[in-house]
């Protein structure tokens, strides 16, 4: 299992829901944390939480569907620390269209600027220096929805992320860095709603073991629902039973 105490970690979306659970999970295994939110007042407390359990740590803020503003948050990061784990985990869903064949442009849109296109941007500010250290886990988080066109603007960008980070793979292969999706499961969190069957605890530790696998698992789907109440290194060891190619689910 990848030793990450002191290595450096982001998490998007790190205030609430996966991303807290991913927070507290990191931590407690000694990593350092940069938490991600719209505003920083909603990591304030989590922030407190973490240090207490003897992390560094600190929080910035920026809303995902500005290029711009993700662009800036990176460059504030790396002004002060290198990223060696890349969490990818925000992300937004519009409402189910009542119609399944209507859509809704700007609700495409806006899914893609959150769901791909500021994943993407992260990886183009934070992949050279870990391609230059020789090592780096980057983990999006992807979803297991299929037959819903109502659905079909998040659908959409969550099939280009995986289809996106799937093309990675070819090109940091061999290099030290991996890069994996991960599909959390249907959960009651803000974005699952309330008559989802798992609670949000349940991720743990399946969302987080794509940064502690080793070189070989790259470019593969994670399902997190498949190590619920495992220990790590539990999980880590039947890691390659379980993770899938990324292409598996279609």
């Amino acid at each position: 299992m990848v030793n990450l105490k002191s290595k450096w970690a982001l998490i998007t979306g790190a205030s609430r829901g996966i991303g807290r659970e991913l927070t507290l999970f990191m931590a407690s295994q000694g990593v350092n944390l940069v938490l991600h939110s719209r505003e920083l007042a909603n990591t304030e407390g989590l922030l407190k939480e973490v240090r207490a359990l003897g992390v560094e740590a600190f929080a910035i803020a920026a809303e995902l569907s500005d290029d711009a503003a993700v662009r800036e948050m990176a460059d504030e990061i790396l002004s002060k620390v290198q990223i060696d784990v890349l969490f990818n985990n925000a992300g937004v869903q519009p409402q189910s269209q009542s119609t399944y064949y209507v859509a809704d442009s700007n609700e495409y849109l806006w899914s893609y600027k959150v769901n791909v296109i500021a994943p993407m941007i992260l990886v183009e500010k934070f992949l050279p220096g870990m391609l230059e250290n020789g090592f780096g886990r980057i983990v999006n988080t992807t979803s297991g929805i299929r037959d819903l066109p109502e659905q079909g603007a998040y659908t959409a960008s969550k099939g280009a992320l995986d289809k996106i980070t799937k093309d990675f793979v070819t090109k940091i292969r061999g290099t030290g860095v991996t890069m994996n999706v991960l599909d959390p499961g249907w959960l009651r969190t803000d974005l699952g709603g309330q008559w989802a069957p798992n609670s949000v605890d349940t991720v743990i530790p399946g969302a987080a073991i794509g940064a502690f696998t080793n070189d070989d698992m790259n470019g593969k789907w994670i399902s997190a629902q498949d190590f619920t109440g495992m220990e790590l290194a539990e999980a880590v060891g039947k890691a390659p039973d379980c993770f899938r190619d990324i292409n598996w689910q279609y």
